[in-house]
């Protein structure tokens, strides 16, 4: 029985285990075998299971994005060609004003759209900060609290980084990996992200309004009989005068020259990106307001800490000032406005 202890100190001693931290180098004693284990000192987080450096599909995926971003462009130059094509002999028969008033506002929004697109699909997402480790004597103490080591890039990972593998690199704040635009959406090209959204859906309200006034005056007429249906309030009649109406839009679309099949596509088109673009600008806009991005949005519904919700999150992510957000927060709770 004296000999129990013993062997229980022996059987302690055989289950430690003795690592490296990589971010300061020194030599740890685990009591037991840990897969993931922090650093007392510098506050790195250590995980013993490597992966894999090797992917064999990015090229696959490079090649993907840059197939939707050649679609997308290509696109976005024929509704800019074509809507001019279309729509330009219709507007400038109209008025000459009107024609000049068209022909700037649609310059302005071709040129913001297109070099928003640039600025979100060209430009670096944005990449963590280049920090010294590795040495005991260059970290200091919780230096490196919660990064992590990255075994695809082989270098450190602060904690608002995630790695992308359709990239290849890591990627500060990374919210999402976009393959319509063929770039990670991150620190320095979000903002640029959403401008672009908002500038394309604005341009496809203004197609579709432009494409309806100019088809409505190129459009075959309607029978004019069936306007006799417009003052009845019968059901059969109302239902008549409906299918009629359909069978003579059918009827005259067949007819339709060259324009004004490119005026159908362009409202249709327009109509049916700004709904997409509407609700993903919508739940950008409510994971800035929440003061996450898509993928911390994701890490939380696994038990992470909430973000504050408020308005402030937005200001400061289109870059307002404290001052600015605070001026507007007031005026917004001002007694003369509750006590209306």
């Amino acid at each position: 029985m004296a000999d129990l202890p013993n062997q229980h100190f022996v059987t302690t001693v055989v289950e430690d285990h003795e690592t490296t931290c990589w971010g300061c180098g020194l030599r740890l004693l685990l009591p037991s075998y840990s897969p993931v284990f922090k650093c007392g000192w510098c506050g790195a987080i250590t995980s013993q299971n490597k992966k894999k450096c090797e992917d064999k599909y990015f090229w696959w995926r490079r090649v993907r994005d840059r197939c939707f971003v050649c679609v997308l462009l290509s696109f976005m130059l024929f509704m800019i060609c074509g809507g001019v094509w279309a729509a330009y002999p219709v507007v400038f028969s109209i008025g000459k004003l009107c024609g000049i008033i068209h022909s700037i506002v649609t310059v302005i929004l071709s040129i913001t759209t297109v070099s928003l697109f640039g600025l979100a699909a060209f430009r670096c997402a944005g990449t963590p900060p280049s920090i010294e480790w590795g040495g005991y004597p260059t970290v200091g103490k919780s230096f490196l609290e919660n990064y992590t080591f990255c075994h695809y890039c082989s270098k450190p990972k602060s904690p608002r980084t995630h790695h992308c593998r359709s990239c290849g690199m890591c990627i500060l704040d990374m919210d999402h990996h976009c393959p319509f635009i063929g770039n990670c959406v991150g620190a320095a090209n979000h903002r640029h992200f959403i401008a672009f959204l908002i500038s394309a859906i604005i341009s496809m309200v203004y197609v579709s309004v432009t494409s309806t006034y100019a088809a409505i005056h190129i459009w075959p007429p309607l029978p004019t009989r069936s306007t006799v249906y417009l003052s009845g309030i019968n059901n059969y009649i109302a239902w008549r005068f409906l299918k009629e109406t359909i069978i003579a839009i059918l009827s005259s679309g067949v007819s339709l020259s060259p324009r004004g099949l490119v005026l159908v596509y362009l409202f249709f088109a327009s109509v049916s990106v700004q709904i997409g673009l509407s609700v993903l600008l919508w739940q950008q806009l409510s994971y800035i307001y929440q003061g996450k991005t898509y993928l911390s949005y994701l890490s939380s519904q696994g038990g992470d800490p909430v973000s504050e919700k408020d308005c402030k999150n937005l200001f400061r992510f289109f870059g307002c000032s404290y001052s600015v957000s605070r001026f507007l927060r007031n005026v917004w709770n001002s007694p003369k406005r509750h006590n209306k």
